[in-house]
């Protein structure tokens, strides 16, 4: 990488980084961005899946190049992956916080909340009436009704199932979650645990209180079961370390400053799909790096040619 590019990336550094790696075919490409400025300061491509040795020289590589320019990290974020947490305790110290993304974090538990909603409408399937083989006999009419109500119910358990781990829910949507979660306690007590996992995040708290309000939560959760063993990722180390962006106002709570770069970049190689050399991988992220130093002369000279247009 250019050194005159780095010079002018860390020339404003915050001190609070995003690192990322996204896998291209065989090659996997190393990302550090700046958390706050959304710059990509460096990137490394290997023609292999990594290991915490290779992002532990990755991030060390780094190291040197603050190092040498008198600065320090405060700060690094990224995904749930255990590739990151050892490499960044043992290069950057265990004194500067770790942040996972909490997008991540949010994704896995509202997975692993519409499985645990899958299993309840698979619990109620096997509950059905059951039937005899051949014409059904006036008598059977009742069952067959109530079968018929039971199967319709299933269906807008499915229909509106996103209602169960949906953030924001209207006046219209919560009248329908509570006809949908009647006689099922089960399926209100899933919706409110989801409502506690949305006020962890909230900005208003600090980390402290957050984590008080996470232990409350993985006691209620372990009082059912079948809940429990459905939502294991409130159980995981991943969710503390996303709530650590609470205490720090500059810390990013989200992986989005490289996952920005990540889109562009795929969207980049849907046109050259056929180029897949390490050598082509390393122009295209240097263009594109180029075209981000530019990216300042380039708005100013539009913001001129803009006011001399109005100005006639």
């Amino acid at each position: 990488m250019d050194s005159d590019y780095l010079d002018q990336g860390l020339k404003d550094f915050s001190g609070y980084i995003v690192v990322d790696e996204l896998y291209d075919g065989p090659f996997c490409v190393l990302l550090l961005v700046d958390g706050r400025k959304g710059r990509r300061l460096l990137y490394e491509v290997l023609d292999y899946d990594p290991d915490q040795g290779d992002i532990r020289r990755f991030l060390a590589r780094f190291q040197e190049l603050l190092r040498a320019r008198g600065l320090k990290v405060r700060g690094v974020t990224t995904d749930g992956s255990a590739l990151y947490p050892e490499p960044i305790q043992e290069v950057f110290g265990t004194e500067v916080p770790h942040q996972v993304c909490r997008f991540h974090v949010l994704a896995d538990i509202t997975l692993a909340a519409l499985h645990a909603l899958a299993q309840v409408r698979k619990r109620l399937r096997t509950q059905l009436p059951k039937l005899g083989r051949g014409r059904p006999s006036r008598q059977a009419a009742p069952l067959i009704r109530r079968k018929k109500r039971a199967e319709q119910h299933l269906g807008k358990l499915f229909e509106h199932r996103y209602l169960f781990v949906q953030h924001g829910l209207s006046a219209t949507e919560r009248n329908t979650l509570k006809r949908l979660s009647r006689r099922h306690s089960e399926l209100r007590h899933l919706r409110e645990m989801m409502d506690e996992v949305y006020r962890l995040f909230d900005r208003r708290c600090r980390t402290d209180t957050a984590l008080a309000k996470l232990a409350h939560l993985r006691r209620r959760v372990r009082r059912f079961r079948r809940l429990q063993t459905a939502l294991r990722p409130l159980f995981g180390p991943n969710l503390e370390k996303a709530l650590l962006f609470l205490d720090d106002r500059q810390l990013s709570g989200t992986s989005n400053a490289v996952e920005r770069g990540n889109r562009r970049y795929r969207k980049m190689q849907q046109a050259v799909y056929r180029v897949r050399t390490h050598e082509h991988i390393e122009q295209r992220l240097a263009l594109d790096l180029a075209r981000e130093a530019h990216a300042p002369g380039r708005q100013a000279t539009e913001h001129t040619l803009r006011a001399q247009a109005q100005s006639r």
